[in-house]
């Protein structure tokens, strides 16, 4: 068995990654504002598919450890560059990046915004609930952030609070 005799040029290899990489970055830009932990099930279901799509057009007919080390090194770089390219161009930073957008104000859902952020009802209220708000009426700015989280800001000075960490019980 030949672990590093490639089944492909280092070069195609390099070209399949980095393309897939990009690519792949632009389609999740695209994609939404979801923070990892935020993923439904759907969304999860759908970058493992996404990863299992796309491991052959990477690999082509190549399946050794030196193939895979050679994508492992193209995408950890392809990675650092682009976060490096983010910092130093700011127009590269608004092109990856989200904005944020206010989907509620003064006490009332904006549903324009929410609709076409895809938010639904129950994430809304949950975002509330998680910052010690039991309604809308009690908020002055509800903001859908860059990282997919919800930052609420109420109208009452003293509620205002971190958002808590979630934390999950595990029944045994």
């Amino acid at each position: 068995m030949h672990l590093f005799d490639l089944g492909e040029p280092v070069w195609a290899l390099i070209v399949r990654s980095a393309a897939i990489y990009l690519v792949l970055l632009v389609g999740l830009r695209v994609f939404g504002k979801r923070e990892v932990g935020q993923f439904t099930l759907f969304d999860l279901v759908f970058v493992l598919l996404v990863a299992n799509a796309v491991q052959p057009a990477m690999t082509g007919r190549d399946t050794t450890l030196g193939g895979g080390f050679v994508i492992i090194a193209t995408l950890l770089l392809l990675n650092l560059l682009v976060a490096r390219l983010r910092v130093r161009f700011p127009i590269i930073e608004r092109l990856l990046e989200s904005k944020s957008v206010v989907v509620a104000r003064d006490g009332h859902w904006l549903p324009d915004k929410l609709k076409r952020e895809g938010i639904t009802g129950d994430e809304t209220m949950a975002a509330l609930r998680e910052h010690g708000i039991g309604s809308i009426e009690e908020t002055k700015l509800v903001v859908l952030e860059a990282d997919g989280s919800l930052s609420v800001v109420p109208k009452d000075p003293s509620v205002a609070r971190k958002r808590p960490r979630k934390v999950r019980f595990v029944k045994h």
